[in-house]
C-alpha cells in the first residue's frame, strides 16, 4: 500500500469482503463497544494486534505508541494521551485484562540504546523514550548478549510497573477485577512470547 488510491481500493475490498460478511456485526457496534481486553502495543506497522490475536472488531481496545510505553501516573496537567485511554478502559469500558506487547526490532527501543547517537532520536521521540532510560541501565548493566531483545523485554516490564502507579488500576487488580499481562511478538518468525506472572520470564506460545 503506497498511495491513497490504494487506501481507497482496499476500503472497496474491505467493503464487498470483510464488511459485508460481518455487517451484522458492525450494525451492534455502531451502537457501542464492549471489550473485555485493553491492548497496548507499539505503533510499528508491522506489529497489527488484530492480525496477531485474529481479533474481531470490538474485542480489544488498543492503543499504540512509540516503543509500547506506559508512563507513570502523573495528574500534573499535561497531555496525557495513554494515560486518558487507560482512564477510560479501566473506568469506563471496565475491561479485565490490559496486555502490553512489544516486538522484535522496536525502533523506540533502538533509540533509547544508541541515545543521542540515533537517527530515529527526534523532539518528541527523544523525552519518549527516556521513560526507558532505567530499564536501559538495568540491561546493559548485565551486559547481555543482544542488548536490543534485553531492553524490549524489560520495557514491557518498565509499562507493567508504571500501570500499576495508576490508583484505579492497581485498586482493580488488588481487588481481582483486572489482570496485567505481557507479551513479545517475533515478526520474523511470527513467534508470541507470553510473560509468565509468577516468574516474570518471557515463555514462547506454542502455535
Amino acid at each position: 500500500m503506497k498511495t491513497v488510491d490504494d487506501m481507497i481500493t482496499g476500503y472497496r475490498r474491505f467493503r464487498a469482503g470483510v464488511y459485508a460478511e460481518q455487517a451484522e456485526l458492525y450494525q451492534k457496534l455502531g451502537h457501542g463497544q464492549d471489550p473485555d481486553i485493553m491492548l497496548i502495543g507499539c505503533a510499528d506497522s508491522r506489529a497489527e494486534p488484530s492480525d496477531i490475536f485474529n481479533a474481531a472488531p470490538g474485542q480489544m481496545f488498543v492503543v499504540r505508541n512509540v516503543a509500547n510505553l506506559v508512563p507513570p501516573y502523573q495528574p500534573n496537567g499535561g497531555l496525557h494521551g495513554v494515560s486518558a485511554a487507560l482512564e477510560f478502559a479501566v473506568n469506563i469500558l471496565k475491561v479485565k485484562i490490559i496486555v502490553v506487547m512489544g516486538h522484535g526490532g522496536c525502533g523506540g527501543v533502538t533509540a533509547s540504546l544508541t541515545k543521542n547517537d540515533s537517527p530515529l532520536i527526534g523532539e518528541f521521540v527523544a523525552p519518549w523514550v527516556k521513560l526507558l532510560d532505567d530499564a536501559r541501565e538495568r540491561v546493559l548493566a548485565t551486559q547481555p548478549v543482544n542488548p536490543q531483545f534485553a531492553l524490549e523485554l524489560e520495557g514491557i516490564e518498565t509499562s507493567i510497573q508504571n500501570l500499576m502507579t495508576f490508583p484505579f488500576v492497581r485498586e482493580k487488580v488488588e481487588a481481582g477485577a483486572l489482570e496485567i499481562h505481557g507479551a513479545w511478538f517475533a515478526i520474523k518468525h511470527g513467534e508470541l512470547h507470553w510473560r509468565n506472572p509468577r516468574s516474570k520470564r518471557f515463555e514462547i506460545v506454542a502455535p
